[in-house]
C-alpha cells in the first residue's frame, strides 16, 4: 500500500510538473495601436495553432507603449518577451540600458543596409525593421479639380493651393501641430529648406534654413489647418480627412490604406490621391525612416519561444500579407519586388516609395538617446510658430534656448559632437 501511495504521489507530482511546463509555453507581446500591430493581433491565433504557444498580447498607443516598456524594463522584473518599438525614438536608449536581445542569428539579407543603421548597435543587430515610412502628400482629387488646381509639386504651390481651397467646412491643409508629434512631419520641410535638427552631434535647429522652414510650417498649418491643430497628431487628423474635412495632408505613407478603405473613410477611394512630398527651395528630400521594428526583450525568460514569434511576425510571408491586406509599407525588399504585390499595391504608393528610397533622408527626428526630450524642446518651437502663423518675433530666441538644452542632453549622453 505504501509503495502504491509513493508511486501515486510521484505520478501526481510529475503531472504537476508537466502541467507547469506546458503552461510556460506562453509569451507576452506588446504591440502598438498601428496597422501592423492590428494585423498581428488578428493573425496571432494562426501562430498559436501552428506552434502551441499561447500569446498574451497587449496593444497600446505609441507614447503609452514607450512608457510602459521603459517602466517595466527598468524594474528588471518584466514579463515582456517581444515588443514593437520605434527604432529612431527608443532604439538608442533601449540599447544603452541593455534591454534588447542580440539578433545576430537572424537573416537580415532582405533589408536595405541604410535601414539597418538604426537597428544595429556596436555591429550587433538588435531590432528587426518592419515598417518604413516616408512623408507624402495626401490630397482630395475632386477638391483640387473643382478648384482648377493640379497636384502641388513645390511648397510654394502647396501654400497657394491650401489658400484657394480653404473654407469654413474644409481645412485647406493639415499636418501635425501637437508639439513633439509635429517634429517628425516637419522634418521633411526642414530638409527641403536645406536645414537639419542635428549636424555631427550638435543641435542646429536655430540655423536660418531650419528656422525658415519652421516659420513656413507654422504659417501654413496655423493659417489653413483645422481648429485646435496644436493639440493634434495623426490620430486626430486621420479621421478628419476620412470625414471629408481636410483637402490636403502631409504625413507618413502608412495611412494611405485607411484613407481608401470604404469601411473606414467617408471619402470615395477614387477621390483620394497620394503624391511625392513637395519640393522646397533647396532640395526635395523627404524623410525615409524605419518607423517601427520588433525586438526580443533581453530580460525574457522564454527567448526560444520569443524568437519563434519574432521570426513569424517579421517573415517574408507576413510582410507580403501586410502590404496586400493593409497597404502597410513594410521594410522587406522582397515584399516590394513581389509580382503579386506590385500588381495590387496602389501605383501612388509604389511611385512615392521609389522616390523616397532614392532621395530620402534616413531620420525623421534628431537621432539621439534623449530623443523624446529633444522632440519636446523642438516641439515648443513648433507650437510657437503655429500659434503665431509663423510670425512670432520670439522664435529665434526660443530656438536658441532650446538648442542649448538639446546640446546639454547630447553632452549628458556623451554624444555631443559625435
Amino acid at each position: 500500500m505504501k509503495k502504491f501511495l509513493v508511486v501515486l504521489i510521484a505520478f501526481c507530482l510529475c503531472g504537476i510538473c508537466m502541467n507547469a511546463t506546458a503552461q510556460t509555453k506562453e509569451i507576452r507581446v506588446l504591440v502598438a495601436n498601428h496597422p501592423y500591430g492590428d494585423l498581428l493581433k488578428t493573425a496571432i491565433p494562426e501562430f498559436e495553432g501552428a506552434t502551441g504557444i499561447k500569446v498574451i498580447v497587449e496593444s497600446l498607443q505609441e507614447s503609452q507603449l514607450s512608457t510602459k516598456l521603459a517602466t517595466e524594463f527598468a524594474t528588471k522584473s518584466s514579463s515582456i518577451d517581444v515588443f514593437m518599438l520605434r527604432p529612431l525614438q527608443e532604439g538608442k536608449m533601449f540599447n544603452r540600458n541593455g534591454w534588447l536581445e542580440s539578433l545576430s542569428k537572424y537573416d537580415f539579407s532582405d533589408f536595405p543596409k541604410n535601414m539597418m543603421s538604426v537597428a544595429t548597435f556596436g555591429g550587433v543587430p538588435q531590432i528587426v525593421p518592419i515598417v518604413t515610412e516616408w512623408e507624402v502628400l495626401y490630397y482630395r482629387k475632386d477638391v483640387l479639380e473643382k478648384a482648377g488646381l493640379g497636384v502641388p509639386k513645390t511648397l510654394v504651390e502647396l501654400e497657394a493651393a491650401a489658400k484657394k481651397v480653404n473654407s469654413e467646412n474644409m481645412a485647406g491643409f493639415a499636418s501635425r501641430g501637437k508639439g513633439a508629434a509635429a517634429v517628425t512631419q516637419m522634418s521633411s520641410f526642414v530638409y527641403n529648406y536645406g536645414g537639419l535638427y542635428l549636424d555631427k552631434g550638435v543641435a542646429v535647429f536655430n540655423s536660418k534654413p531650419t528656422l525658415d522652414a519652421i516659420r513656413f510650417y507654422g504659417k501654413i498649418v496655423g493659417t489653413y489647418g483645422p481648429k485646435g491643430v496644436t493639440s493634434m497628431s495623426w490620430e486626430n487628423i486621420l479621421p478628419l480627412f476620412q470625414a471629408g474635412k481636410i483637402a490636403m495632408w502631409t504625413d507618413a505613407s502608412v495611412f494611405f490604406g485607411q484613407l481608401v478603405d470604404p469601411a473606414k473613410s467617408q471619402v470615395a477611394a477614387e477621390n483620394v490621391g497620394i503624391a511625392d512630398f513637395p519640393a522646397g527651395l533647396k532640395k526635395n528630400t523627404p524623410y525615409l525612416a524605419v518607423a517601427w521594428g520588433i525586438a526580443v526583450a533581453n530580460q525574457s525568460k522564454r527567448k526560444d519561444l520569443a524568437m519563434k514569434f519574432l521570426e513569424w511576425a517579421t517573415s517574408k510571408d507576413f510582410a507580403k500579407r501586410a502590404m496586400l491586406v493593409s497597404n502597410i509599407p513594410v521594410a522587406r525588399t522582397s515584399a516590394w519586388d513581389d509580382k503579386e504585390t506590385r500588381a495590387k499595391i496602389h501605383p501612388g504608393m509604389l511611385a512615392t516609395r521609389n522616390f523616397a528610397a532614392k532621395n530620402g533622408f534616413p531620420y525623421d527626428r534628431p537621432y539621439m538617446t534623449a530623443v523624446g526630450e529633444a522632440r519636446d524642446q523642438i516641439g515648443e518651437v513648433v507650437i510657437e510658430s503655429v500659434n503665431t502663423k509663423g510670425a512670432s518675433p520670439n522664435l529665434e530666441k526660443l530656438a536658441e534656448e532650446k538648442v542649448a538644452r538639446v546640446n546639454g542632453l547630447l553632452k549628458d549622453a556623451g554624444e555631443y559632437g559625435k
